[in-house]
């Protein structure tokens, strides 16, 4: 029997390689080779790139609609805010906030925009005060009024704290944060703001619904008021200076009172107070009676400023846990006196309508 030739044993060999069509398993699907991976690659590749122009196209137009949606959330905001607050003068919580982030004005007093959220400020702590505190029912007919009528007397204000604001950057007062901490402190030594620091947070808190820094914030704007009085009210303080020297130079405590106090009840008695006083006394103010208690009998203070009066006060005797003193008191002028004239010359304009 004849071999067969190892040449027809030995397919031929193919001078171009397989196709992936010609590469096949038994299903019939393509199979991928070292041969044919460059042929199915580029076959893939050429099959997406008909699509790249299309996602382009499609980008710009999900980056055109997301800008407009978004300017028209944001003017919708805006919008919203703007009606709620100046249409239907809102005071939600919700608008409070907004406001302390975006400067809405409430008002123009002079060179200086009033802000929305200074207006709210002091109309919340209000309402929570007396529907709190005073149970009233701003719902009724009653306390509609009665909330109409702070609604003008808080814009008020804030409008005159505004003019406050720029005399006193024109005298240069001002209120550092260690008057205002000695201040908290000496109110708060006399339990009248609660015991302890717990105590002082949930008396804000349930009357006014307010921090401590809401009330440090209210306490300076006081505090700078007064200062911004004592230093432009000089013929007050002239008057509480020439009693000082009479004092000084030997003049009774009793005469002295009776010449210069603006207290005439207690006056026409020597500046007696009339009654014993004891460190809890709500009818004194803080500063005079931690320095009555400071005194010894006999011994009278120098010039005190409780903010709205300028006073002089003598510790008499020691009773038992209490105090019989006298006083000489030099009533401040009112700040409306320094402020009105600006006020008259640079009248605020109003942007809420009450």
């Amino acid at each position: 029997m004849k071999k067969p030739k190892l040449r027809k044993l030995i397919p031929k060999r193919r001078s171009k390689p397989l196709t992936s069509s010609e590469v096949t398993n038994e299903s019939g699907v393509p199979r991928i080779t070292n041969e044919t991976v460059a042929e199915h690659r580029e076959r893939v590749l050429g099959s997406a790139r008909k699509y790249i122009y299309p996602l382009q196209h499609s980008k710009h137009k999900i980056v055109l609609i997301s800008t407009a949606l978004f300017t028209a959330a944001v003017i919708g905001f805006f919008t919203y805010c703007t009606l709620a607050l100046y249409r239907f003068k809102s005071d939600s919580g919700f608008l409070y906030g907004v406001t302390q982030v975006i400067p809405f004005p409430a008002a123009k007093a002079g060179p200086s925009f009033v802000s929305y959220e200074n207006y709210l400020f002091e109309l919340r702590h209000y309402i929570h005060y007396y529907q709190t505190q005073q149970k009233v029912d701003f719902n009724s007919q009653e306390g509609k009024i009665q909330l109409a009528d702070y609604r003008r007397r808080a814009l008020q204000k804030v409008i005159d704290d505004a003019y406050v604001k720029q005399l006193a950057a024109q005298h240069k007062v001002t209120v550092s944060d260690r008057e205002l901490n000695d201040e908290i402190s000496l109110v708060r030594s006399q339990n009248r703001l609660g015991a302890n620091e717990k105590g002082f947070e949930d008396v804000l808190k349930a009357n006014f619904g307010w921090s401590i820094n809401d009330f440090k914030r209210s306490l300076k704007q006081e505090i700078l008021a007064q200062k911004l009085v004592a230093t432009l009210d000089t013929a007050t303080k002239d008057r509480a200076q020439a009693a000082y020297n009479e004092l000084q130079q030997g003049a009774s405590f009793e005469d002295t009172a009776k010449k210069y106090s603006d207290d005439k009840t207690s006056a026409a008695v020597g500046g007696d107070y009339g009654i014993p006083i004891d460190k809890t006394n709500r009818d004194l103010s803080a500063q005079v009676t931690q320095t009555l208690f400071e005194l010894k009998p006999g011994q009278y203070s120098g010039i005190i400023n409780t903010g709205l009066t300028l006073e002089i006060v003598k510790n008499v005797e020691v009773q038992g846990t209490k105090i019989k003193a006298e006083h000489i008191v030099f009533t401040l002028k009112d700040i409306n006196t320094y402020i009105d004239p600006i006020k008259d010359k640079e009248k605020a304009r109003l942007f809420i309508r009450l």
